[in-house]
């Protein structure tokens, strides 16, 4: 949310995207505490789970899944074809290291070869929605873009695992944290800033700087 001041085809990503839910147990109770008014969380682990139940994802085809690592490709592999759900290899796309702005002309191609009626990208935050966007803005037809992050990850093993309680309690982060200080300590004291921008704008769209 911080980088909306900072970053206008993030900024842009998320304005055009259909549904934003409230992902971050941090947002939520900041919002509480200035506003007065409760927002519903549903995590991304939450989200993926209930994704994963819907029979328009259990049906062969219907899903191309967007993972970053040819690791985490093979977690995923495994993951969904012990779940029951039909997966084959061509179904996982493994995504290149993306450069600004973000575009693959390859996942394009892949995309409108099979016409997926679901696109899971898992690609992390901040890339995966400027994906989505160029996905959209690309395509002839209107899949389902759904921009999940490191959330099929927690599911795959392919990120450390959270346990249901620290996921309902808002503490999924302190797992995150511990397995990868060097990596979210930094993304934690950006988040310094969003305090200061929810008491400011609430609702109202922060410039940019």
């Amino acid at each position: 949310m911080v980088n909306l001041c900072r970053d206008e085809e993030y900024r842009r990503a998320l304005l055009a995207s259909e549904i934003a839910i409230a992902d971050s147990g941090f947002m939520v109770l900041l919002w509480k505490f200035f506003t007065g008014e409760r927002v519903p969380r549903i995590s991304g682990l939450e989200y993926v789970k209930r994704l994963l139940e819907q029979e328009s994802v259990r049906q062969p085809g219907a899903v191309l899944w967007i993972v970053p690592t040819a690791d985490a490709r093979a977690k995923a592999l495994a993951f969904l074809r012990a779940g029951g759900i039909p997966v084959s290899d061509a179904d996982l796309y493994l995504a290149p290291k993306y450069d600004t702005p973000v575009k693959d002309e390859t996942l394009l191609g892949v995309v409108r070869q099979a016409r997926p009626q679901h696109i899971l990208i898992a690609v992390g935050g901040g890339t995966q929605d400027k994906l989505g966007l160029y996905l959209l803005e690309k395509l002839d037809y209107r899949p389902a873009i759904h921009c999940i992050g490191a959330a099929f990850g927690f599911l795959t093993g392919d990120q450390v695992r959270i346990p249901g309680w620290a996921d309902r309690f808002y503490v999924g982060w302190l797992f995150r944290l511990l397995a990868q200080p060097r990596v979210f300590i930094p993304r934690f004291w950006s988040a310094r800033m969003l305090p200061w921008l929810i008491w400011k704008y609430r609702d109202r769209l922060p410039p940019l700087a």
